[in-house]
């Protein structure tokens, strides 16, 4: 189960609540849902009580009971415990993970891609500095990759033009309403001295408003160097996938790792749609960026356990394992993809 699904879940929970008259509010566009913070409980938590308790006229404790009942059975959910003055906390169960795995392998790189944006119309008007056109192509391409139609002056931004996986949805039919303009911090495009992939990250990773990153320590394969990091991870997973095809053992998600690594990566992996929405609705890329940095690291952390060690036999436990870290690699290159950047196999 992704966030994604769980605000659904927790969405269609609140509508029940009020199809049957145990809550009176007006039912919400959307739940946020995110992960649970330090001290809480289970890997997810949600405020909507809170949001909902002054206009049911009832406290946040009563709110989240009543939706909580109607998560009880929800096959996924392994707890559903409220917390605080009503925060929803939610445990998913240990095969949970199996779900989010298989619908990134299926998804390929347009995991994270949706129509939540449909509907959306933006005609951005062209511009001439170097760094405001990178980033606001790339903006351009994130918003359609949530549904919306979005434009650039004269261009026509699909999915990218290193993307493995499936094109972007197509836009909606509605016309665009006006020239929309982003506030960008002037930077250099230095294509011939850094390459394309440098270039891009060195303007896309800082926000727009902010200083771009200084290029020359981005060709530098250094773990300070957040592309190296980012790409560096990407190549791992294809290692372990040709290391893993030798020693007879195959990407098969059949049970949650029990490694503390592995959960956190599951969580980073659940997040990815919320990133690319995230950095659609507030255009900003350097969203999409930052997250990539963090399953990079979560990956790094994790790779150590993929395969059998020594005289160690292959197992269950191991094809899950590489299942899961393919799901990574599928996720680093799906959202380098997205700002325009490769993912080599081989670094």
């Amino acid at each position: 189960m992704t966030p994604a699904d769980l605000s659904l879940t927790v969405l269609h929970a609140v509508r029940r609540a009020v199809d049957d008259g145990a809550l009176r509010v007006e039912v919400p566009s959307r739940v946020k849902v995110e992960r649970a913070r330090p001290g809480g409980a289970g890997e997810y938590a949600s405020n909507i009580a809170l949001t909902l308790a002054r206009p049911a006229g009832r406290s946040a404790l009563d709110v989240a009971g009543i939706i909580g009942e109607r998560l009880r059975d929800v096959p996924e959910l392994a707890g559903v415990e409220i917390t605080g003055p009503g925060f929803l906390n939610f445990s998913l169960r240990r095969d949970a993970g199996g779900e989010l795995v298989r619908v990134i392998r299926e998804a390929g790189g347009a995991y994270g891609h949706g129509r939540a944006l449909a509907g959306t119309s933006m005609d951005f008007a062209e511009v001439t500095e170097s760094r405001a056109r990178v980033v606001t192509e790339t903006v351009v391409r994130l918003l359609r990759s949530q549904g919306a139609r979005a434009s650039f002056g004269a261009q026509d931004i699909s999915a990218g033009p290193t993307s493995p996986g499936p094109a972007s949805p197509e836009p909606t039919s509605a016309e665009p309403t006006g020239s929309e303009q982003m506030y960008v911090r002037p930077g250099a495009y230095d294509v011939e001295g850094l390459g394309v992939d440098a270039a891009r990250w060195a303007l896309l990773r800082a926000a727009p408003q902010d200083r771009p990153l200084d290029g020359p320590p981005l060709l530098v394969q250094h773990e300070r160097n957040s592309l190296f990091r980012v790409r560096y991870a990407h190549s791992r997973v294809q290692r372990l996938l040709a290391n893993g095809r030798q020693l007879g053992v195959t990407p098969a998600y059949e049970a949650r790792p029990p490694e503390r690594a592995a959960t956190e990566l599951l969580g980073l992996l659940g997040d990815h749609p919320v990133a690319l929405l995230a950095a659609a609705r507030h255009r900003a890329p350097d969203r999409v960026a930052r997250h990539l940095e963090a399953v990079a690291d979560a990956l790094l952390a994790f790779q150590h356990t993929v395969l059998p060690l020594g005289d160690e036999k292959p197992s269950a436990a191991h094809r899950s394992r590489l299942a899961l870290a393919e799901a990574a690699g599928t996720v680093l290159a799906g959202g380098l993809s997205v700002l325009g950047i490769s993912a080599p196999d081989r670094i």
